[in-house]
């Protein structure tokens, strides 16, 4: 009796297994290097936005602090050519050259150590604003960009409220202008400076109490009880 011989199907075996494995793995890693790749651009746009915030804040400082210098300029230029107006004849400057040395005096007198430059634009040139007479009553900047102030002026740039741009600042001296009055101050006396008199002070009479002994009553009138 010959003993029957059971043949088990087997799998069959894949002619290239290595490369089966190597092929699973490359996709393993293209899909690790896949997530990697999008972690970094993530990284590098929340950096770029950053950055992108930060010059922005940068930006907006170094604006004001321009605005600040030339507010600080422009009123430099205003007060010299008031003071050249009133020194002499009233005249405007006919240049600005002028408020350096006035040519109206044989001597040498300034109203300004040097001619600023336009911290906006970095430029020497000024809008000019010219007098009905002749002469030049102020200067303005040439930039036309946007201002980041737009209130909370000073008495003497009210005007600048609500201004589009820079061109429109103009600092110039109006003598046609009134101008708030400045209360007059009486000068305080000093108590231990000799020779200082002072205002004699008001006599103030006691308030009778009616409760207290010894105090004098005022007469009562006879039709009165």
């Amino acid at each position: 009796m010959h003993n029957d011989v059971i043949l088990r199907a087997q799998p069959e075996e894949s002619a290239f297994p290595v490369v089966e494995k190597q092929i699973l793995r490359f996709a393993q890693n293209d899909r690790r290097a896949g997530f990697t790749y999008l972690a970094v651009l993530f990284a590098i746009a929340f950096m770029g936005l950053g950055l992108a915030l930060t010059g922005e804040v940068w930006r907006t400082a170094l604006t004001r602090d321009r605005e600040v210098e030339l507010l600080y300029t422009g009123n430099q230029y205003r007060r010299a050519i008031e003071r050249y107006y009133l020194s002499g004849p009233k005249q405007f400057p006919g240049a600005l050259e002028d408020l350096l040395k006035d040519p109206r005096k044989p001597g040498t007198e300034r109203y300004l150590r040097k001619l600023y430059f336009d911290p906006l634009t970095g430029k020497s040139e000024w809008g000019l604003v010219k007098a009905p007479g002749g002469g030049i009553m102020g200067v303005y900047s040439l930039s036309e960009d946007s201002p980041k102030k737009v209130a909370n002026f000073g008495f003497a740039n009210r005007e600048f409220e609500g201004a589009s741009k820079y061109s429109d600042w103009k600092f110039l001296y109006n003598p046609g202008t009134q101008q708030a009055p400045i209360p007059q101050q009486l000068p305080v006396p000093d108590p231990g400076k000799p020779g200082t008199q002072q205002a004699p002070m008001p006599q103030q009479l006691p308030v009778p109490d009616p409760g207290s002994p010894g105090t004098q009553q005022p007469p009562v009138p006879p039709g009165a009880q």
